[in-house]
């Protein structure tokens, strides 16, 4: 066991039992029948659904057992990325993490670590099997395929549940409650391609390096995406000397800021110097533009010499370069409530030539219902007028800020108990199934924690161990106080 000896035991012993088990958005039925296992081991009473969302419920321990339940909650599935240069045969779908221990963290080398929010599906499954713990009734709730729009709460029957009362345990920044989330949907743009046999010399251009990270908590540093970076460079080369393209490809998640994107060109053989030239010049002036943000960014072409290929037709490679133009990305408004707050984002995570079509997959977040389908309009519009098909997917609502919550007033209290000092109360521009818990379940009283996960949802990630058993001590305070009141 890699972790062994880590503190807390129990949790950090189901979290790299979960690292073992493959389970990345659309992959969960393993993980899902792992929880359920667990809760038969310890004769605890569960519900699984046919989208592999599992409850378990545990009686009160102690001076809780007759109190109201508590839901604890956070979701089974983690995003999947990965560096491609060093890690290309990795399989989400088969491998196990590779996880590894460097001073206080933990991390997984050249992947995801799944954080987010295995950490928080650890600490429930310490909890359920703890029999010494004080506590009210819990019903934890394991969701699946948070990643990808919510698809595991949206459908959970909540008539399963009695409390009303939630604790979230899918947040990442350790000394603060979150208060209220953004909401979001997914948006894909289609748009019809035609190929014509062309032969000349082909060139793979790469772009990489870039920081990425979660498109909700990380789109206000402003780093760079991979996927808009590349149609600059396409429209740049098309000004300088004529050229045809095969393929572009970006980005593995829409909800994380895409890292890396490949294009494939064919150019003249007497162009080739210039294209060099050119890559040359635009690689500096978008490193200048990043220049305080994106340390690592590279940007250069390869000469893969003389191809006979399927090319895109000139108009088509006119429509997939415009899109990548014009299309909107990032912070478009900030919050005018909340200082530091993004309101309304988008980001353009996925970008991907398939056999007839140019796919783009975007991430819309906002915390106004209105803007984030003015956005959405946006979009559409841009991709219909150039012949493309737009739909949408994965909707969820925005958990807003409530003044009076009893819940997040007890875990404050129990925060100054264990840390000594106040937690920040903030609102976030991620998404969280809060919200749509929020919707199904009338006057649900929720608050949100979680220890310290940095640069998730990137080949980065690593979990501060410090941090993880201090919000576990939060978390077990928390309950003690919600079974004695």
């Amino acid at each position: 066991m890699i972790l062994e000896g880590l503190k807390p035991e129990s949790v950090f012993k189901y979290f790299e039992e979960i690292c073992m088990i493959p389970h990345g958005s659309y992959n969960t039925k393993a993980i899902s029948d792992y929880v359920v296992n667990v809760a038969k081991e310890n004769g605890l009473e569960y519900y699984q659904d046919d989208t592999n969302n599992v409850i378990i419920y545990k009686d009160g321990v102690g001076i809780g057992a007759d109190k109201e339940p508590v839901m604890l909650q956070g979701h089974l599935d983690m995003v999947c990325e990965k560096n491609f240069e060093t890690d290309a045969k990795f399989d989400f779908t088969k491998d196990p993490l590779n996880l590894a221990v460097m001073d206080d963290y933990v991390y997984a080398k050249g992947t995801t670590l799944g954080g987010d929010d295995g950490i928080g599906v650890a600490y429930m499954l310490a909890i359920l099997t703890d029999k010494n713990i004080v506590a009210p009734p819990l019903e934890c709730i394991f969701t699946v395929d948070e990643e990808v729009g919510m698809e595991g709460a949206h459908a959970l029957d909540v008539s399963k549940l009695k409390g009303k009362r939630l604790i979230n345990l899918d947040h990442e920044d350790e000394g603060i409650i979150l208060t209220s989330c953004a909401g979001g949907k997914k948006a894909c743009c289609n748009i019809p391609v035609r190929f014509v046999e062309r032969e000349g010399i082909k060139y793979s251009i790469v772009i990489c390096g870039l920081a990425g990270g979660h498109s909700g908590t990380e789109i206000d540093k402003y780093r760079g995406n991979a996927n808009l970076i590349m149609g600059r460079l396409l429209h740049f080369v098309s000004t300088k000397i004529y050229y045809d393209l095969i393929t572009v490809n970006g980005g593995l998640q829409d909800n994380a800021i895409p890292r890396e994107c490949n294009a494939e060109i064919l150019v003249n053989p007497k162009d080739v110097d210039k294209l060099e030239d050119i890559i040359y010049e635009f690689e500096a002036t978008i490193k200048n533009e990043y220049r305080n943000i994106e340390k690592n960014l590279m940007i250069y072409g390869e000469n893969q010499d003389e191809f006979k290929t399927k090319v895109l037709t000139p108009k088509t490679k006119e429509r997939v370069i415009f899109l990548l133009m014009t299309l909107p990305d990032g912070v478009q408004k900030m919050s005018q409530d909340s200082e530091n707050l993004v309101q309304t984002s988008l980001n353009v995570g996925i970008i991907r030539m398939l056999k007839d079509s140019f796919e783009i997959l975007i991430s819309i977040r906002s915390s106004l219902t209105s803007e984030k389908q003015a956005l959405s309009d946006k979009i559409k519009y841009l991709t219909e007028t150039i012949g493309g098909k737009y739909s949408e997917e994965g909707d969820y609502p925005a958990w807003e800020y409530v003044e009076e919550s009893a819940l997040r007033e007890t875990v404050f209290d129990a925060f100054q108990q264990v840390y000594g000092y106040n937690p920040k109360l903030v609102g976030i521009h991620a998404g969280l199934e809060t919200g749509i818990f929020y919707e199904k379940i009338k006057g649900l009283d929720i608050v949100v924690i979680g220890p310290q996960v940095d640069d998730i949802h990137t080949p980065k990630e690593k979990m501060n161990v410090p941090s993880v058993a201090r919000v576990y001590n939060l978390l077990l305070e928390v309950l003690e106080s919600l079974a004695r009141f």
